[in-house]
């Protein structure tokens, strides 16, 4: 396998500590140990592959889900827990040029569509999630930035026909939403959850359902074979018809080739606080459950969960390892005292990083491999995986069966992923990238 980062950033150490690993158990799944066949074999257990290993297995498709490490082990199970609007970083603008302005619509709506799969599924699989939050508030963190969110505010209904609330600096206090913020837009769209108890409920869907998932279970190559593909997985043979790789920010640049140069994984870095005292929620001014980010480019993420935990996210370093990681830890640690400086003293006591998926034309790409028959994918989230990674799935499973998708399947996350210019050496590009987001931050 050939990855952009270093062996640290795929093994256990970024998550020693997640919060999520806290609030609920998965029961391990089997070890893959024998060659055999199946229908369609799916490489990942999370949102992607096991949505879309639930809908396969539920219109009586023999699936098999292939993990390397844990269910949910990724980004899946790691990330801020935001289900919300998103999955792409392409402006109105691009995407009019792109794809004219019905286009763009059709985009927007796919991304309305994937919250309310996401709703549906929690629904009929009757899965506590600890849901939170109606809709998100975008805050401004400059007077100047208040500008373009009324412009925004602007283009949602066209977008999405949802409601809106546009909200001056005293609105936000009587909001329970006080801090360093010169006001702020709510978006009717979106909810928060804990994303280890979607992916617990969605594993045990998808067994209920008659799919197979195995743990441990590393696909080291993908080989084309008459009549499909071989995978070679701890050593055994799995022959599959279809194949659906759903490893997003944890892909492998040789699983398949084509995968080399076309996804850049970019860190994220989580804390959690200890619980929080109504005294002290009162002092910070921050008593909502409302989940929110600010208008950063390198954005912080944020929202108080139900168990009165402060979960802070935000863009994470560039670089690997222990040492990296704490450095990490310093730097948001400082910018969430900073937007909440009464919460000086409190304890973080969880913290973690994991990979968010960027393409270079800033769009998800869910649809066939080119050249690639029966071979299938669904990436590239820009850190909107919860619903949008939900999304793909579903509409996956629809693909590889060859029907012609119920789900809207835009033109905008149709078209493959370009490469990168530079190509392995990608990631160089990054801290110049990152210092001309943090530039325009300012």
């Amino acid at each position: 396998m050939k990855r952009i980062f270093d062996e640290y950033a795929y093994g256990d150490g970024p998550r020693t500590k997640c919060w999520w690993d806290v609030t609920c158990d998965i029961p391990a799944a089997p070890v893959f140990k024998e060659s055999g066949h199946t229908d369609v074999a799916i490489i990942g257990a999370g949102f992607t592959g096991l949505m879309a290993a639930l809908h396969l297995a539920r219109d009586g498709i023999n699936v098999t889900v292939l993990e390397m490490k844990r269910i949910g082990w990724g980004a899946s199970g790691r990330n801020g827990g935001f289900c919300c609007l998103g999955g792409s970083m392409a402006s109105d603008t691009t995407l009019d040029r792109r794809f004219g302005k019905q286009g763009r619509v059709d985009f927007r709506r796919t991304e309305l569509a994937a919250i309310r799969l996401v709703e549906e599924t929690i629904a009929a699989h009757n899965i506590n999630v600890d849901r939170h939050s109606w809709g998100e508030t975008s805050l401004a963190h400059r007077p100047k930035d208040m500008g373009e969110l009324e412009s925004y505010g602007l283009s949602v209904q066209e977008n999405y026909g949802v409601p809106y609330h546009l909200h001056g600096t005293e609105d936000l206090t009587a909001l329970g939403m006080a801090g360093p913020f010169y006001g702020g837009i709510t978006i009717e769209a979106g909810f928060g959850l804990n994303p280890r108890k979607y992916i617990k409920g969605l594993a045990k869907a998808v067994q209920a359902a008659g799919g197979v998932i195995f743990e441990s279970s590393s696909v080291s190559k993908i080989m084309k074979q008459s009549g499909g593909w071989t995978l070679d997985v701890n050593g055994y043979s799995l022959h599959a018809d279809r194949v659906i790789v759903a490893t997003n920010g944890y892909s492998s640049e040789d699983l398949p080739d084509w995968l080399s140069a076309r996804y850049m994984p970019a860190q994220s870095n989580v804390i959690v606080t200890r619980p929080l005292s109504e005294q002290e929620l009162f002092d910070a001014g921050w008593t909502t459950d409302q989940m929110a980010y600010d208008s950063r480019n390198l954005l912080h993420y944020f929202r108080l969960m139900p168990d009165r935990r402060f979960l802070f996210g935000m863009r994470g370093g560039l670089r690997t390892g222990s040492k990296a990681e704490a450095r990490a830890l310093v730097k948001i640690r400082s910018d969430f005292e900073a937007m909440f400086p009464a919460w000086k003293e409190v304890e973080a006591t969880h913290n973690w990083s994991g990979m968010v998926c960027v393409a270079r034309d800033l769009l998800p790409f869910v649809g066939p491999i080119p050249q690639q028959q029966g071979l299938f994918s669904g990436m590239c989230y820009h850190g909107n995986g919860v619903a949008m990674g939900s999304y793909s799935g579903g509409l996956l499973a629809q693909l590889v069966q060859g029907k012609q998708p119920d789900m809207a399947y835009p033109a905008a996350i149709k078209s493959p992923l370009r490469k990168f210019e530079l190509g392995q050496w990608r990631r160089a590009a990054m801290p110049f990238a990152y210092a001309g987001l943090m530039l325009a931050d300012r």
